[in-house]
């Protein structure tokens, strides 16, 4: 058994991130939060080694203290689970305050809670077409192929406005932008390359003739005599269409498997529907979405964390999967528990600065999903066991490649 004590600096085991056991929490990040949560770690690719935070409160700290840099990543090979970076220099993740906040200020003036509110009736409907394509079907039928591929891209486009035409290309762009692959780098970097020159084109037609998009409220947001550069709305846009859709596709299979194989969990929702937003916390809570950790910070100066120096330019990872999980923060973090109280809030869609802009869009999309399925199909079921559902062995993501049931 490798040593992972936090102060062992000899000791920084080698950490692939990869877990392809379905949902199961992966065995080595929950060794890391028991035995030693703040450790050094070494990456797939980039140079060097990173800090792992692993616990909830110190999790919260990394992510909500100045002293950790986002943007101290540009032109730096940091350790990571992908062959090359995904994001770009010009994205909000890439950003510190006071740039951070000022971009922050401009998105929230343009993509509201009340705009995505707005939507719902038109994603309900679209979840009802969805699901009557997939009643025509027929059992068996596959969730992934009639629900989760279709109405989360289908959703962020009517809300971008990106032309039907063009939307296989920005789903089968972000797919590839994800792989953890080392074949893939490749396909990966021209897929990046790709969607911002698209997303470069759509934002210079929506700022000479905005329409009532987001993108154009993007482009004609104003805090005072600040707007968005050509640059920021441009990488914004291909962000949101990315991280609009992908998740929450990803998301859908997810819980639909979770709900599956929990029947007590599917009968209490079908008896109460009205359950159905509490639910969807708990599960983003439990549901272990992805692999490993996404993108780290930069260590501006020296760190006392948990007892554990963290030297200035030094790389620092948190994992949100283990902070959920966490026995410190939640009683019985292993259990899925709808009836949940006094709580403290899952960290699925980060915190801090870099807290998921869209996070209002995706809780807004899964519900009516999840509570469209409910409803049209009050006896549905897996139509293979659930060892036999196939998953993506690739991707940083999570998720069933097919989830066939029956009703």
């Amino acid at each position: 058994m490798v040593n992972v004590r936090a102060r062992d600096r000899e000791a920084a085991p080698s950490c692939p991130f990869r877990h392809d056991e379905a949902l199961e929490p992966d065995p080595f990040l929950t060794r890391m939060r028991v035995e030693a949560p703040i450790a050094k770690v070494r990456l797939p690719y980039g140079e060097g080694e990173a800090w792992l935070v692993t616990r909830y409160d110190d999790v919260r700290a990394v992510t909500s203290d100045r002293r950790f840099s986002r943007a101290a990543l540009i032109g730096r090979d940091f350790p990571r689970i992908t062959p090359a970076p995904i994001a770009q220099r010009e994205a909000i993740n890439l950003m510190d305050p006071p740039a951070l906040n000022r971009v922050r200020r401009l998105v929230a003036k343009a993509f509201t809670t009340p705009q995505v509110e707005a939507l719902r009736p038109w994603t309900r409907r679209t979840v009802d077409t969805l699901l009557d394509t997939m009643v025509e079907h027929g059992p068996p039928a596959d969730v992934v192929e009639h629900l989760a591929d279709r109405l989360p891209l289908m959703t962020i486009c009517e809300l971008l406005e990106i032309p039907e035409p063009d939307r296989p290309r920005v789903r089968g762009w972000a797919a590839a932008m994800m792989s953890m692959s080392a074949a893939d780098r490749t396909a990966a970097a021209e897929a990046k390359a790709g969607m911002r020159a698209y997303f470069d084109r759509l934002t210079a037609a929506r700022r000479r003739d905005p329409g009532d998009d987001l993108v154009s409220a993007l482009a004609t947001a104003r805090a005072g005599d600040d707007v968005l550069a050509d640059a920021e709305l441009s990488v914004l846009a291909m962000l949101l269409a990315v991280t609009g859709h992908d998740t929450t596709t990803y998301e859908i299979g997810d819980i639909t498997y979770t709900l599956l194989t929990h029947p007590r969990h599917l009968a209490r929702l079908r008896a109460e529907p009205e359950a159905v937003p509490r639910a969807v916390e708990e599960l983003l809570r439990f549901i272990p979405f992805r692999q490993g950790v996404g993108i780290p910070r930069i260590a501006l100066e020296d760190v006392e964390l948990g007892g554990v120096t963290i030297e200035a330019g030094d790389a620092v990872h948190v994992s949100y999967l283990t902070a959920n999980r966490d026995e410190l923060a939640y009683d019985r973090p292993d259990e899925l528990d709808f009836d949940r109280r006094d709580a403290p809030p899952h960290l699925t869609f980060g915190h801090g600065g870099h807290h998921c802009v869209g996070s209002h869009l995706a809780r807004m999309v899964l519900q009516e999903a999840v509570g469209g399925l409910l409803t049209r199909f009050p006896t549905l079921r897996l139509a293979v066991p659930a060892a036999e559902v196939r998953w993506s062995t690739v991707s940083i993501w999570r998720y069933p490649r097919a989830l066939p049931v029956t009703w």
